[in-house]
């Protein structure tokens, strides 16, 4: 049975998919709608391309031989031989971030090679009328060490900021991390405290919307749990990225 699709202008669920952070059920739901709606597959590809300049940020990051054990015996590999280079080259590629976003995108871009074969991708640009024109932005927080500590996403027309971190941080239970905008010239503006675990959904007010753009810089600082006292940051900043236009 083909159920209708209802496009809501500014879902962003196209940009989730592609950063990978929907659950298994999301994910179905939303390939199962690009297989048969032209539209849903062109907003896949559309955030794909919108997106992919952020994982040419991510340094490659290899693990020590500790931590891919680790990985091995919570999924219950076995481990690896001695002196088989194959294998441990395979430590690298699991924990290569800039490899698996290259990987998401890449899987979309052969989801919609294949639906141009099938005959259901439409094979001209979009027209004016079914194009978005919903403004997004995105960033990348990178961490001192190199690696990628969040990514951004927002939808400036929804007032709407997905942040996600790349990998759990580690934090004691009397700090937290404090997510923050600095526009070019002005001191940081507190946007909110964030999950250190998990994907958090901000609500932007009218003025911090006003102020978002990609001459400005997104910054995680560690703070009190409740936030900084000050409206500033009080401790370490523990990532920073600049803001990209994705749309």
């Amino acid at each position: 049975m083909n159920t209708p699709t209802n496009h809501e202008p500014g879902d962003l669920r196209y940009a989730e998919y592609v950063l990978g952070v929907l659950d298994a059920a999301e994910r179905t739901v939303l390939e199962h709608e690009a297989a048969s709606d032209p539209y849903t597959a062109a907003e896949l590809v559309r955030w794909q391309r919108h997106l992919m300049p952020l994982a040419e940020e991510i340094a490659p990051q290899t693990p020590s031989p500790a931590v891919w054990a680790r990985i091995q015996a919570r999924i219950g590999m076995m481990p690896s031989m001695p002196h088989r280079p194959a294998r441990e080259s395979r430590g690298g590629w699991w924990n290569n971030l800039a490899l698996w976003r290259s990987f998401t995108f890449g899987a979309a871009a052969i989801a919609v090679a294949c639906l141009v074969v099938l005959g259901v991708w439409p094979r001209g640009p979009l027209t004016p009328s079914s194009a978005p024109t919903v403004t997004y932005m995105a960033s990348a927080l990178i961490q001192p060490d190199g690696r990628v500590g969040w990514t951004a996403t927002m939808d400036v027309q929804h007032a709407r900021m997905i942040i996600v971190p790349a990998a759990p941080q580690s934090l004691t239970t009397d700090h937290a991390p404090e997510l923050w905008l600095i526009p070019a010239g002005q001191k940081p503006i507190a946007v909110g405290m964030i999950a250190p675990h998990a994907a958090t959904t901000i609500v932007l007010p009218p003025a911090l919307i006003a102020r978002l753009g990609t001459t400005a810089t997104l910054a995680v600082s560690i703070e009190p749990p409740g936030g900084s006292p000050t409206g500033q940051p009080t401790g370490p900043v523990v990532a920073q990225g600049s803001i990209a236009a994705a749309s």
